[in-house]
């Protein structure tokens, strides 16, 4: 039963990021009145499609990824054997995405119309990490403050902090909101650190304020901090800082990720691969929804943000190529962007080749 669970839930987490990154490609290239010959979700053999106002949709075998084809529209010929003059473009409409194409290829757009495309997909990848961070936090039973309630046992912070004191900056970092605070005690070590905190209608500067993780009877890390918060009202105002709060927290710890991997802190057998995400979404399955739910929120903004990166053949590198044209009023030369995708489609096949083999030693 478990393995059905964890079958559906990486389906559901894959197709989701999947999904609403091509959605995000598909419906710019609308808007701005491109064919789009192919709506594609997975690669390989093909198992469903149909077909639209001249758009193919389909659904292919492997589930780790997806494309949008923009291509020409096949040539009609006549009677006499020659080519027959492209139809005219249809009227747009005044909607946002209009769902008639116009028939502009792809190569014809202007370079900005492509830049907006080509970004898109990352910002759909964007809204729906706010979306599901949303739904996490309205369906949470409390929604931590920044007030201490009480101190775990042992905790070495008491010294210095009392109950009752509301947390306003750790180290000049401000803190609005629970994830402020937590963001701060990742390590799981002991840590010193400045607090400003308000003590009744006083404002205090604390230094050198000392705090040790809570731990289990096994000693095991439950929390870095020392101490736990009162519950905030749940209003509109209190979510969305909430809701923006984790996205910056999940964006920061992506980040700071790829900067540590760029930095050398980390090696590449730290990254996890389609395999490694099966073993998280089956971590998460036994945890319940919500972890399934953060773990499509962390994915689908890792997509976001991993895209934009200025690597060459991701989406990243091709705005920078249509930013410059954009720019200059001439295009990268075809010969350039070509050796660039090139060496970075391979580096990156060989890095997902590399990343594989580790997901599979770790099973072994």
């Amino acid at each position: 039963m478990t393995a059905l669970l964890t079958g559906l839930a990486s389906l559901l987490v894959f197709s989701s990021v999947i999904l609403v990154h091509e959605l995000g490609h598909f419906m710019a290239a609308r808007h701005c009145g491109i064919h789009v010959e192919e709506f594609s979700i997975g690669f390989g053999p093909r198992l469903w499609s149909t077909t639209r106002d001249g758009t193919t949709y389909s659904v292919r075998l492997l589930p780790l990824g997806g494309y949008n084809l923009f291509s020409p529209l096949p040539d009609e010929e006549d009677e006499s054997g020659e080519s027959a003059p492209p139809p005219a473009p249809k009227p747009r409409k005044t909607t946002l995405f209009p769902l008639v194409v116009s028939g502009q290829k792809f190569e014809d757009a202007t370079a900005w119309q492509r830049f907006f495309v080509t970004l898109c997909g990352a910002l759909m990848n964007f809204i729906l990490g706010v979306a599901v961070l949303l739904v996490l936090v309205l369906t949470m039973g409390k929604v931590g403050s920044t007030t201490i309630a009480d101190f775990s046992e042992n905790a070495t912070s008491s010294a210095a902090l009392q109950e009752g004191d509301t947390i306003l900056q750790i180290c000049s970092n401000p803190c609005w909101t629970l994830y402020d605070i937590t963001d701060m005690f990742y390590t799981g070590e002991e840590e010193t650190y400045n607090v400003v905190v308000l003590r009744g209608s006083e404002v205090l500067e604390l230094q050198d304020v000392t705090f040790t993780p809570t731990r289990d009877a096994d000693g095991n890390v439950l929390y870095g901090m020392d101490f736990r918060v009162e519950p905030m009202k749940k209003d509109l105002r209190h979510v969305i800082v909430m809701t923006c709060d984790m996205y910056i927290y999940y964006s920061r710890a992506i980040l700071g990720s790829f900067f540590d991997l760029l930095a050398g802190k980390v090696g590449v057998e730290e990254l996890s691969g389609p395999l490694g995400t099966v073993s998280a979404v089956n971590q998460a399955v036994h945890y319940g929804w919500r972890e399934v739910l953060s773990l499509l929120a962390l994915l689908t903004i890792n997509v976001g943000i991993f895209n934009l990166l200025p690597i060459p053949a991701l989406d990243g590198c091709k705005l920078l190529f249509l930013a410059w044209e954009g720019l200059t009023g001439h295009p990268v030369p075809p010969r350039v962007q070509g050796v660039i995708n090139t060496a970075g489609t391979v580096a990156l096949v060989w890095l997902m080749i590399l990343v594989t083999m580790h997901d599979i030693s770790r099973f072994l």
